[in-house]
């Protein structure tokens, strides 16, 4: 685990890279807060530092949503899907 993720009593930390209007990354959160988990999310819509902190801590990955449980890397939308839809969501989650 990267020395700046902690896990909260709430549960693991959340943090997602989005753009405004994005459809991808309003299903990730729809799917999120389903679990009850709340979001840090950092809005890219207009690049900046938090993109290119993206960039960085996901390479070759330059499209959004792009998330990070607990510091580790999970994907997009897609792939949340996939994790959820196999059941290790959840376990990631604490649940």
């Amino acid at each position: 685990m990267p020395e700046n993720a902690a896990t909260s009593p709430q549960g693991p930390r959340v943090e997602m890279y989005s753009k405004f209007g994005c459809p991808y990354c309003y299903r990730a959160k729809h799917l999120l807060a389903g679990k009850g988990v709340t979001v840090e999310e950092y809005d890219i819509t207009m690049g900046g530092p938090k993109r290119a902190e993206m960039l960085q801590r996901a390479p070759g990955s330059s499209t959004v949503p792009q998330i990070f449980i607990d510091g580790m890397h999970v994907g997009g939308s897609d792939d949340l899907a996939a994790l959820d839809r196999a059941g290790k969501l959840d376990m990631l989650l604490g649940r």
